[in-house]
């Protein structure tokens, strides 16, 4: 242990002298470790932020046969007698169910030249009591009736003219924003909401909507709550859970980013492991007189593996450290929106750097580091005396 500390110490202290070749390596890694810790930080933002949607003694009822809110239907007539089903929680205003309407609108993102998908949900009072995570935090609420909406603060940060006051165009109709809405940060606030009655009549969709959405007495009243309405021949619904259908929601799409992630780090990782190879192999070079001098006075062989090996790791624990503090000082808590799975709008959400990324990304920049030193290491290790000390 001592002979590797001595030769640790004497390699560490010769690193300014080596300044270039070990920059190199730093920089190598530390590029892989930034990429892989911000596309995983986008997937976990993502993620959270589409899991963090719903709660488990809410149910969505949609049309038999339905994916998604998108390819939903309902005749809202049927919802009175969906409300007498056994299960539904009630109110001092009645059985807390709503229908809903779902639809999607052409808006412009703030410095985009093309317009984007925007999620519109036209919900009607009861939807207020059903999700009290909704709270008002700009301006009112809408008035049941009128061509008014409210918008969330993340389709609000993401989109030209959603700002209190502004109108905008839903199909024929202008319809004024009274409102900014937060829903502690779930996918909600990528919408903009409006009233039901109103709603059908700008997309001339008459007794008709989307889903619906009723608050249970419990979570254990669900399945059959569920059954009991699938087996009514007059309705043709089907029950899903409403956390259980965002967290379904999520999977997909952050896999994706997630798998892309992985792939796109491990790309730069194999060429930073050629990179640490090539700066390695040079800096063992330049230091073969100095390592068969050591080796003549009766160091190990094994100890100068060891000592090289930490130092390689050293510098790569220095480049991934650098890599994850830059995607942490640039990204985390930073706001985009992407295609939301199944609905084909745009979901806001914040990039999120957890420890768990960061330690993913540590371990990255250690594996490159020992690939791209063990070779040299070896080499130094096992080089033969003699011919070293004929080199003085």
């Amino acid at each position: 242990m001592k002979q590797i500390l001595a030769i640790l110490g004497m390699n560490l202290r010769t690193i300014l002298a080596r300044s270039g070749s070990s920059i190199v390596i730093i920089i190598g890694i530390a590029g892989s470790v930034a990429v892989m810790v911000s596309l995983l930080a986008m997937a976990e933002g993502l993620s959270k932020t589409i899991a963090n949607t719903g709660e488990e003694d809410r149910v969505l009822i949609f049309r038999d046969g339905a994916n998604s809110e998108l390819s939903s239907g309902i005749y809202v007539p049927n919802v009175a007698i969906i409300e007498n089903t056994p299960g539904i929680k009630q109110s001092e205003d009645g059985p807390m169910i709503s229908a809903e309407l779902f639809t999607i609108i052409d808006l412009k993102k703030k410095g985009a030249e093309d317009t984007s998908n925007l999620p519109l949900r036209a919900v009607q009072p009861m939807s207020f009591k059903i999700r009290p995570e909704l709270r008002i935090i700009e301006g009112q609420n809408f008035t049941p009736g009128t061509a008014q909406i409210i918008v969330g603060k993340g389709a609000n940060d993401q989109y030209e003219g959603l700002n209190i006051g502004d109108q905008i165009k839903v199909r024929d109709t202008l319809v004024t924003v009274v409102g900014i809405f937060s829903t502690g940060g779930d996918v909600h606030e990528s919408e903009i909401w409006a009233d039901l009655s109103g709603a059908q009549g700008f997309f001339r969709r008459e007794n008709s909507a989307s889903i619906a959405i009723a608050q249970m007495e419990s979570s254990s009243v669900i399945s059959d709550f569920g059954a009991a309405l699938e087996l009514d021949p007059r309705l043709e619904l089907q029950v899903q859970g409403e956390a259980d259908f965002y967290s379904n929601q999520s999977s997909g799409a952050s896999g994706v980013i997630e798998a892309f992630g992985y792939v796109v780090a491990i790309i730069m990782a194999i060429g930073a492991v050629f990179a640490a190879l090539n700066t390695m192999y040079t800096a063992v070079s330049t230091r073969l007189v100095e390592i068969g001098t050591l080796r003549a006075v009766g160091f190990q062989g094994s100890s100068v593996l060891m000592a090289l090996m930490v130092e390689s790791m050293i510098l790569a624990l220095i480049g991934g450290l650098l890599g994850a503090g830059v995607s942490f000082a640039i990204f985390n808590g930073y706001t985009v929106s992407t295609l939301a799975s199944g609905s084909f709008t745009q979901t806001a959400f914040d990039f999120a750097v957890t420890g768990s990324i960061v330690s993913q990304g540590l371990i990255l920049a250690l594996i490159v580091g020992f690939l791209g030193g063990v070779l040299p290491a070896r080499r130094a290790a096992t080089q033969d005396i003699t011919a070293a000390l004929r080199a003085i």
